[in-house]
């Protein structure tokens, strides 16, 4: 062992063994499906080292005890403490371009009821969902249907975040036009906005675990299911963009992230842009 691994390992306050490590890969696996590599142990060291603090406990061991002996105290916080949760308003553009250009048009050409369902599946912080809200918003012709987005994710806290609808101005980067028209201004907080009622009445935010039960039965017109099967083994994400199939009729369409793809995952979708898949008709 080189004097620098030394170093480092001695200016740690808290010691993790193979062990402690190989535990909680499993246990990250079997809630949330993410599969964890070895390259990832400091991250897991740095986010689940703030629980110890926060916990006041002495070591790795400590805590993989407390989640064998008490889950229900502390797997949530587990959960959200590793989950990663980047996003941003109308992250990866051309995707909205797409439900704003083509995917509403073909449902409100094609619909036989003036129903309109989307899921935005690991909505984060809510941006995501907002975002697609704004776009629905912006379609006129949808102002009479019975429009709703659901919104979801694993992580309780961002939930939580998202239901609030409020952001700091530097970070939102949407429009001026955009702006003017879907978010408000918060008395006392000059620094933040909300998003306004009129979108955020288009949204449900529900906690819900990819790998568990799902409650909805569909049918969805639109699914964004994206940057979310990144860390996912393949078995993992074959049997997701199954369950979401299973949720959506031939036609409706999906979109994953840019770095994500269903080649040799699924053939119940077929790309028919980028990133945006669109279910086979059966």
């Amino acid at each position: 062992m080189s004097d620098t691994s030394v170093t480092a390992r001695m200016q740690r306050q808290f010691e993790l063994t193979d062990a402690d490590f190989a535990f909680l890969r499993r246990l990250v696996r079997d809630h949330t499906g993410i599969a964890l590599s070895e390259s990832k142990r400091e991250l897991v060291y740095g986010r689940i080292g703030r629980r110890l603090r926060k916990l006041q406990l002495t070591s790795f061991r400590e805590y993989c005890e407390l989640l064998r002996q008490r889950p229900e105290e502390e797997l949530e916080h587990f959960v959200n403490a590793v989950t990663t949760n980047l996003t941003a308003f109308f992250r990866e553009p051309h995707h909205f371009e797409h439900l704003s250009h083509e995917a509403l048009p073909h449902v409100l050409a094609s619909a036989q009821r003036r129903r309109l369902r989307i899921w935005s599946a690991g909505c984060s912080t809510g941006e995501e969902a907002y975002s697609i809200a704004m776009v629905l918003r912006e379609h006129a012709e949808l102002r009479h249907w019975d429009v709703r987005v659901l919104a979801t994710d694993v992580d309780s806290a961002v939930i939580a975040t998202a239901r609030d609808g409020v952001y700091a101005r530097e970070r939102i980067g949407v429009s001026e036009e955009r702006a003017e028209r879907w978010l408000r201004a918060v008395p006392g907080r000059p620094e933040m906005l909300r998003v306004c009622s009129e979108v955020a009445s288009l949204v449900t935010f529900r906690q819900l675990n990819l790998m568990g039960p799902w409650p909805m039965h569909g049918p969805f017109d639109v699914i964004f299911c994206r940057n979310v099967v990144i860390y996912f083994d393949k078995a993992t994400r074959r049997e997701l963009f199954e369950r979401l199939a299973h949720l959506q009729q031939g036609g409706a369409y999906l979109y994953i992230g840019h770095s994500e793809s269903l080649l040799r995952i699924s053939e119940r979708y077929e790309l028919i842009g980028r990133t945006v898949w669109r279910r086979v008709a059966e």
